[in-house]
């Protein structure tokens, strides 16, 4: 109760309303750690489906991470649930059946919330997404990355082509709405290489295709040992272009830089976190992000999942917690906001941040008078140059730049 009277009293900020609340929840075991991975996710060397006590464990953990967070959100209505890891689909249909129900007794759920499930190929069993279905699963994301069983070696992927094609199959037939996450600029990877891939792809007609650059993160085995191969910008650039081509001539919009979907198909949860909604993460090293009348507030749970198991039945779920600096929140919001294409009003910069216009005023029309940004009053967008070079836009708007 303490920690609630501190957060609601007076200072730098003024939100009008609250945001939308969306849920996270993260299972950070998977089969095997792929080398351009930099997620807080570990190998289950054991291979299969984890064992019912250490799932157990997990669940038990969680609910004492979301009961210890609730005087935070209490009595806000959840608009989206994402259980994303790691390899969620290590956990059987019947243990994300649990998680839903424990999440479904403590938090107000809005009537026909998303719940998305991310799930690998290599743990894709005949009738398992069917199972999921029933245990309250409303959308699947599946990890294919590609349909080319050498470029898969090469991700350190657990599956081949042929699982990737059978899990869609399956997905399409359990799923009104699916997503199918396509990874391209891969090592040695041609442009009719990557046309190939969206053959593949797009023959699933999949509701919503989710595509991303290989890029080379700290931390990670590709950061040691990366490929001499991979394409050069030029042609990346190429690929995107052709991504955009194709899937627009097949009806799914180009909504946000990663993401094209068919209409009443875009992923209500990751618009969420573009539009600078609030989340409740939690999980081993699941973040958060909360917003209170005057404050909006970040937080970090325990990264290894054995540490995290014990404080949270401690108590003591998350590692730190920190209060956004007010001239920090113009480069968060626009880090996200601008991601979609079609912006957001200009009136939520007011609302979601508590900020006064003036506080991007100068950064505004700088972004305009370098052709940036769409000179229009009510809305805050990216034009077209500006969406392809959009990290120096975003840019514009750090704190003391």
């Amino acid at each position: 109760m303490a920690e609630i009277i501190k957060l609601m009293r007076p200072g730098q900020l003024t939100l009008p309303a609250l945001p939308p609340l969306s849920v996270y929840v993260h299972l950070p075991w998977c089969l095997k750690k792929c080398p351009y991975c930099d997620f807080n996710s570990h190998e289950w060397k054991q291979g299969g489906e984890l064992p019912a006590d250490v799932a157990r464990e997990y669940l038990a953990a969680l609910r004492a991470d979301l009961e210890a967070s609730l005087p935070l959100i209490w009595g806000r209505p959840v608009v989206s649930i994402f259980i994303g890891g790691g390899t969620p689909s290590l956990f059987a249909p019947a243990q994300i059946g649990e998680l839903i129900s424990d999440l479904r007794a403590r938090l107000p759920l809005e009537p026909g919330c998303e719940i998305t499930l991310e799930a690998n190929p290599g743990t894709f069993e005949l009738e398992r997404f069917k199972g999921f279905r029933e245990a309250g699963i409303t959308r699947l994301s599946i990890g294919v990355q590609s349909f080319d069983d050498d470029k898969l070696k090469r991700l350190g992927r657990v599956h081949n082509a042929e699982q990737a094609k059978a899990a869609i199959a399956e997905a399409a037939g359990a799923f009104e709405t699916f997503n199918i996450d396509l990874m391209y600029a891969l090592p040695g990877q041609t442009l009719d290489e990557l046309s190939i891939e969206l053959d593949q792809a797009l023959s699933f007609k999949p509701p919503h295709l989710s595509v991303y650059h290989l890029t080379i993160e700290p931390n990670t085995r590709f950061a040691v040992d990366t490929p001499e191969d991979l394409p050069d910008p030029d042609l990346a650039s190429e690929m995107l272009d052709l991504i955009t081509e194709r899937t627009g001539a097949l009806g799914l919009s180009r909504y946000e830089v990663s993401a094209y979907a068919r209409d009443g198909h875009r992923c209500q949860h990751n618009l969420n976190y573009w539009q600078f909604g609030d989340y409740l993460g939690i999980g081993a090293g699941a973040h958060s992000k909360l917003s209170f009348p005057h404050r909006v507030l970040r937080q970090v749970r325990w990264r290894e999942p054995a540490t995290y198991m014990q404080k949270a039945a401690q108590g003591q779920a998350m590692s730190n917690e920190n209060e956004v600096v007010a001239s920090e929140l113009p480069f968060e919001f626009m880090l996200n906001a601008l991601r979609l294409a079609e912006g957001v009003p200009l009136v939520s910069y007011l609302e979601r941040t508590g900020l006064p216009m003036t506080s991007i005023a100068a950064s505004l029309e700088q972004a305009r008078a370098k052709g940036l940004l769409v000179n229009d009053v009510s809305r805050l967008a990216a034009t077209p140059l500006g969406f392809d070079f959009l990290s120096d836009l975003q840019s514009l708007f750090l704190a003391g730049r």
